[in-house]
């Protein structure tokens, strides 16, 4: 193998093409980006955590990944003086069925090998959080937040200082297989390479087809939309602060989070977006709304979860309602204390055609090609492991 395609330039691909790089110095690595640069999507539209492995089912590929993708991401940020911090979260419960949740949380942490978790009753909450209210918390201490686009950022001079080719501005309409080689082709050019990697997150579904593939699942996208706190505001948050998740539910809930350069945001909420990279309400695509709503897997979902699907819309469109849901929590966060200006991201959510979200992360492999059709949280956090774990696969094949 002498050459190697990546196709998408966050935070994944970043990673599969650095590993690549440490594993085979020879090897010709191109990475293609539509953008007019990398990273520009999720790996920057996130809320900047850093997650240990707290929620995930253990033995799930998203479990292993965490717990060794946040040593790892931390140790990159510590080489190349990237912002970071491991400042810990508290997840609250606010009623007994909370607490019971919140039980089989803890186990499930310490299944996944983290350590220190420390179980709060009232009293802790208080002095760790005296503005929450909750019957119980865990405290999760290896749990931190980072600069992301300083990540990015140094990977890309890494790729470029290494002899990698980085092509942005170029969308990927077809790949196809000729002599045993894989062209990959965009309306300027193409190229020939030995192997093709699709890390293209808001569009590796559509990359997939375009390389004569049939996924069982679909990208819908959702943003999540953030307000700031005041200064007032700020003063009642200590740590991260997130609710105990309801396991029938595909959303984790709004939760306050510290910004490593500053500051707190709050969100985010989850409703459909009118395009695959629509961070404002008035962004709109009409082939991504089409795409989405002829698509029978996303009606089931709408179907499996229509309490919920309404409740974020009404979390969108009413600022009362997501200040009540921000109050669950604190109960002394008041209207004035949340200012617009928190942004938004989109989330890639691969749903299958019975309309059940993937959870964990998903594959497919074709002759000369994977293809990472699902990248959920923790993506961005052990994206230098899932990295890895990608050029294994790319070398072995």
């Amino acid at each position: 193998m002498k050459h190697v395609c990546i196709i998408g330039g966050g935070l994944v691909g970043l990673g599969t093409a650095y590993a690549l790089r440490k594993k085979r110095p020879n090897l010709e690595i191109s990475l293609i980006e539509k953008e007019a640069d990398v990273g520009k999507h999720q790996s920057t539209h996130n809320s900047g955590v850093l997650h240990c492995g707290l929620y995930y089912k253990p033995g799930s590929m998203k479990a292993k990944l965490a717990v060794t993708g946040i040593q790892e991401m931390s140790r990159f940020c510590q080489e190349y003086g990237i912002d970071h911090e491991i400042c810990g979260k508290i997840v609250l419960a606010t009623d007994n069925v909370e607490v019971e949740r919140l039980r089989e949380l803890q186990r499930r942490g310490e299944a996944n090998g983290l350590e220190g978790i420390e179980w709060l009753e009232k009293d802790g909450i208080a002095e760790r959080e005296p503005h929450a209210v909750g019957e119980a918390a865990l405290l999760v201490p290896q749990e931190g937040i980072v600069d992301f686009a300083g990540v990015v950022r140094q990977l890309k001079q890494l790729l470029l200082e290494s002899g990698a080719v980085i092509i942005t501005a170029t969308e990927v309409r077809r790949i196809r297989e000729e002599n045993n080689k894989q062209i990959v082709e965009w309306d300027e050019g193409s190229c020939r390479s030995d192997y093709v990697v699709n890390c293209a997150g808001l569009h590796s579904d559509r990359v997939a087809r375009a390389a004569g593939l049939n996924p069982n699942c679909q990208i819908i996208p959702f943003r999540g939309e953030y307000f700031t706190l005041s200064e007032k505001g700020q003063r009642l948050v200590n740590h991260l602060i997130y609710p105990t998740p309801d396991p029938a539910l595909p959303h984790l809930g709004v939760h306050f989070t510290r910004m490593i350069h500053g500051g707190i945001e709050a969100g985010p909420n989850a409703v459909l977006a009118m395009k695959r990279e629509g961070y404002r309400k008035t962004d709109f695509s009409f082939r991504d709304v089409f795409e989405s709503l002829t698509y029978r897997g996303f009606y089931r979902f709408l179907l499996s979860y229509p309490g919920a699907s309404l409740g974020e819309v009404a979390n969108s469109a009413l600022k009362s309602i997501f200040l009540k849901n921000l109050q669950h929590l604190i109960p002394g966060i008041e209207v004035d204390d949340l200012a617009a200006g928190g942004g938004a991201g989109v989330r890639a959510q691969a749903i299958d055609r019975e309309g059940k979200p993937l959870l964990d992360f998903a594959f497919e492999e074709a002759q000369g090609q994977l293809h990472v059709l699902n990248a959920p949280s923790p993506a961005a956090t052990a994206s230098l492991v899932i990295g890895r774990h990608l050029a294994e696969r790319v070398l072995s094949a």
